[in-house]
């Protein structure tokens, strides 16, 4: 069985492999702001949880059909994730100064980490079913310094994640707690796509490609 990820996260990438999955990589060339935008003129506000459920929707389905001329036969996975903090939604700050002002405000502080998934049953080259569902974990900062803080900046590492923050690589010492399922700070909650997985009459074991 075979997993399309409709995503070119280097992290949520690692994480399959890391789960024994070497998923076939699709970029989805969704524009996310235009998205929110579009959905919250019709619909006002997004909640955390409906904005990484449509965004992992919409990446999901935009590489439905073929691949290379050749139809996608296996499953389609979209994530997007958010971290909500003071109700307000954090995405990718993108500039420096955009994760020191976070940083600073949300040190020794806990916020939640928001994970969107849909998964597409694309077996045999057509669409023949869907499912999705948010996870959602808390996760407490150290109270870091700004010495700390400007290291991490100068790094580049928070600028283009979620809450300008990583548990897995140069930001995992700077947490303290995660409440609920660990993985769904790195962007991908293992167990919520297992379990979308078996909804969708797999195995979770059929997707082991990795020796």
């Amino acid at each position: 069985m075979r997993l399309y990820l409709a995503s070119t996260s280097p992290a949520r990438l690692a994480l399959l492999r890391a789960a024994g999955i070497e998923p076939v990589v699709v970029p989805s060339h969704v524009d996310e702001p235009a998205a929110v935008a579009a959905a919250e003129a019709e619909h006002g506000p997004l909640s955390p949880q409906a904005m990484v459920q449509l965004l992992a929707r919409l990446k999901a389905e935009a590489v439905r059909g073929t691949l290379d001329g050749t139809p996608i036969d296996g499953l389609i996975l979209g994530g997007d994730s958010a971290f909500a903090i003071d109700d307000r939604i954090h995405g990718k700050p993108h500039l420096p100064e955009v994760a020191r002002e976070r940083w600073l405000a949300q040190r020794g502080r806990t916020g939640d980490l928001h994970s969107g998934h849909w998964l597409i049953d694309h077996r045999d080259g057509r669409e023949n079913g869907a499912v999705g569902a948010t996870a959602v974990a808390s996760v407490t900062f150290a109270d870091v310094t700004e010495t700390e803080i400007d290291a991490y900046v100068a790094s580049g590492e928070p600028l283009e994640v979620a809450g300008a923050f990583t548990i897995d690589s140069l930001g995992g010492p700077f947490i303290t707690r995660v409440d609920g399922d660990p993985s769904t700070v790195v962007g991908l909650s293992l167990s919520t796509l297992r379990d979308l997985v078996r909804r969708l009459g797999v195995e979770w074991t059929e997707l082991w490609n990795r020796v």
